[in-house]
């Protein structure tokens, strides 16, 4: 959730991260995300999480055809611009810095006559819940937004809201540090949870939520 621009020294290694777009070819389209690592950081880049994630989809192991789908911390937007090149009707959100350049990504990457089955929108996680139905989507994807800890309990709330007890939830991420393993851990309390996919050479796992049925009391 956080918009946190670093500098080239502070990150080493990350300098692809600073060219000015970055090219993909998903859905049988050549993709030109822009990005602009100096002015906004993290939420401003494609990361490989979002790269692995669109991997996913193209496998077909989940429905996209005429299905609702929305995209929490979406950055440049690439895992729901492939979303809706695959047939979903997506909602693709961030925070309010982001939507600029998602917007311009999203008009850039879909032809004229998808637009209609893309909404970009606000979302801070946690917060004005009631603009989003309520388990009104099929599947709620996020690349590598598992990393700021304190986001956790409000990204929990999200995902409650959001999801039915049909809803697929897709995050990928690359396991970095124990608190990752906690988040995991706090959304198998809501959540049934399993590694559906791993690529190797990037390191990145895709894990695979749905809601676990409410508790009765006998």
């Amino acid at each position: 959730m956080a918009l946190v621009p670093y500098t080239g020294s502070s990150v080493p290694g990350l300098s692809r991260l600073h060219g000015s777009t970055a090219r993909l070819r998903f859905a049988g389209r050549d993709l030109s995300l822009q990005q602009d690592w100096e002015k906004s950081g993290v939420a401003a880049v494609v990361w490989d999480a979002a790269v692995v994630l669109c991997m996913y989809l193209e496998l077909g192991k989940v429905e996209l055809e005429g299905k609702r789908v929305i995209e929490l911390g979406a950055g440049t937007g690439l895992a729901g611009i492939v979303a809706v090149l695959l047939g979903a009707h997506v909602t693709i959100t961030d925070r309010e810095p982001a939507l600029e350049l998602l917007s311009a990504n999203v008009r850039t990457n879909l032809p004229q006559h998808l637009h209609e089955s893309v909404v970009v929108s606000e979302l801070t996680w946690g917060e004005r819940l009631d603009r989003y139905p309520s388990g009104g989507f099929h599947l709620v994807l996020g690349a590598d937004i598992v990393y700021l800890e304190d986001t956790f309990p409000a990204l929990l709330r999200t995902l409650g809201h959001l999801s039915s007890d049909s809803t697929v939830v897709l995050l990928a991420c690359r396991i970095r540090y124990e608190r990752d393993t906690d988040f995991l851990s706090m959304l198998r309390q809501q959540f049934s949870v399993e590694e559906v996919y791993y690529e190797e050479q990037r390191d990145i796992h895709v894990y695979k939520a749905c809601k676990l049925p409410p508790h009765r009391d006998l």
